[in-house]
């Protein structure tokens, strides 16, 4: 079986950004594998295991996303392919991304390809969707269970509070959230294995593409943190008081009643 996981190197946003100019400072931030990602590899690994195959985790970026490969090559995945962009591109957005990973994914034997639903820095969810259109293969997202049988995948999502039992047909494409699995972490034996496994590298030229085939449709405009959040208010007193003070407070400085 060929597996395939498409990976984002994202900000981690548990640790503090910071803001230059509109854009996010990159100097001194952490970067992780983008955790609905994590998911991806996870359940790419667990398919390898109990069907046999081949798993190779793609990511579009620079020098720097090799980090994240390789960490993807740690817990599990046996090849890794470096799409760098660095030299070709100052910004892209969902139709650049899946418009390179489509020209790549054209020459590739695909049985199933996994992705996170959404990346936690841009949160559109587009990536996966527009990558299986142009692929002109079934996706079906969100999902919370797989399993394959032959060219058979039945794959249960979440649907407005509840879930949904769907059955198709490879190739396909899937987009993961949490719930799916519990990711590994990389061990030691993972972490000095994943130092010889294989990491090719490709540029725009290497896929036939020019910059304007990828220019982005879309712009961004401006970056901004969210407001400060004042400090909350203790009421004190018995509880008919705090009903009353609280009223006040709605009232008078919430204004919301």
């Amino acid at each position: 079986m060929n597996i395939f996981v498409i990976m984002k190197r994202t900000f981690d946003t548990e640790e503090k950004i910071t803001l230059q100019n509109g854009q996010i400072n990159e100097d001194g931030a952490e970067f992780i594998i983008n955790p609905y990602d994590e998911y991806a590899v996870e359940e790419a690994i667990q398919l390898r295991d109990a069907n046999s195959g081949v798993v190779t985790v793609v990511t579009i970026g620079g020098e720097d996303s090799e980090k994240e490969l390789r960490t993807a090559l740690a817990m599990g995945c046996d090849k890794a392919v470096l799409i760098n962009t660095e030299d070709d591109l100052e910004e892209g957005d969902q139709f650049t991304t899946s418009r390179i990973l489509a020209e790549y994914f054209k020459n590739q034997k695909i049985d199933i390809i996994l992705g996170g639903n959404v990346t936690i820095d841009g949160g559109s969810g587009q990536v996966g969707p527009r990558l299986a259109e142009l692929l002109d293969i079934a996706y079906i997202t969100t999902i919370t269970k797989l399993d394959i049988n032959g060219d058979k995948a039945t794959v249960v999502r979440d649907v407005e509070g509840d879930s949904e039992v769907i059955e198709a047909t490879l190739p396909l494409l899937v987009t993961t959230q949490q719930g799916l699995n519990e990711p590994r972490y990389p061990s030691l034996p993972g972490i000095m294995k994943a130092k010889k496994k294989p990491l090719d590298e490709l540029e725009l030229a290497d896929l036939d593409l020019e910059e304007d085939e990828v220019e982005p449709k879309t712009k961004t405009i401006e970056i901004f943190l969210p407001p400060k959040k004042e400090d909350g208010k203790v009421l004190a007193g018995e509880i008919e008081e705090q009903v009353k003070e609280l009223v006040s407070l709605l009232r008078n400085e919430a204004k919301v009643v």
